[in-house]
């Protein structure tokens, strides 16, 4: 496949995936959202909805691999040339910001709403909220961004992102990627969207299962970045892990491909 196609399907693709998952966390967090409280199976399931669709949408065109981990555990592999993962990586990044300014567009009212609510941001309207703006505390609205971990414990946090990942990254290797390296056919997106289920329901408790590098570091850009009032700090002191989890997942999953599958 050309770099244009990398470039379009990936970065598409991504946007497609955060918008529809930062989405359906945005939808479950936010005031005056409809499925606001909807709790945590409906966040589970819109993020394998989410990969399902983004999957069909760019696997034509660049595979879909919509994931540094992926990439790299594919790399591994064999099925994705070294030369092709710098623009992999970068189209994912993009798309990944993009997909995050969509879903602040999508629910501008409903944020500007929940930020100068005096039950979330403290005191009457944002009078109150200087000092939170000015650390690196999560704000009240970084979970439709990124990920965080109910329990911080480094070593724990990064165990839990590595080993999520390298069940997804494994799962994608044996059964999705077809012999010609053209990224994954139909039945292997829905399999992969239901790998995906399964693990926010099994391992996605501690951290939120970022599972992905560009999905946390993406939109947490963005989150510090967009004129949010009172939104707090980004939690930048967290966020190598779910970078640095996944991408360990992914390397260790092409390992452990190329030795017992290969």
């Amino acid at each position: 496949m050309s770099s244009s196609d990398i470039f379009i399907g990936e970065t598409i693709g991504t946007a497609v995936l955060i918008l529809l998952g930062g989405g359906v966390c945005a939808a479950v967090t936010l005031k005056h959202s409809k499925a606001r409280n909807a709790g945590w199976l409906a966040i589970t399931f819109g993020w394998g909805f989410a990969v399902l669709t983004a999957a069909y949408l760019a696997g034509g065109v660049s595979g879909a691999h919509l994931n540094p981990a992926v990439t790299i555990g594919l790399a591994i592999q064999g099925g994705t040339e070294w030369g092709d993962v710098p623009l992999y990586l970068f189209s994912q990044l993009l798309g990944a910001m993009i997909g995050a300014v969509l879903v602040w567009v999508t629910y501008y009212g409903q944020f500007q709403a929940h930020l100068t609510d005096r039950e979330i941001v403290g005191g009457p309207g944002a009078q109150d909220t200087v000092k939170a703006v000015s650390k690196d505390e999560p704000g009240p609205v970084l979970g439709i961004f990124s990920t965080g971990p109910e329990i911080r414990n480094v070593a724990q946090n990064l165990a839990t992102e590595i080993i999520a990942t390298v069940v997804l990254v494994l799962a994608i290797l044996t059964q999705g990627l077809n012999n010609e390296g053209n990224g994954l056919g139909v039945l292997g997106a829905l399999i992969t969207s239901l790998v995906v289920v399964g693990i926010g329901l099994s391992l996605g408790g501690p951290t939120g299962y970022a599972i992905n590098p560009v999905r946390d570091l993406g939109p947490r850009i963005v989150h510090s970045l967009l004129p949010l009032p009172n939104k707090g700090g980004s939690d930048w002191s967290y966020a190598w892990i779910p970078v640095a989890g996944p991408i360990i997942g992914g390397v260790i999953a092409g390992g452990l491909y190329k030795l017992a599958f290969a």
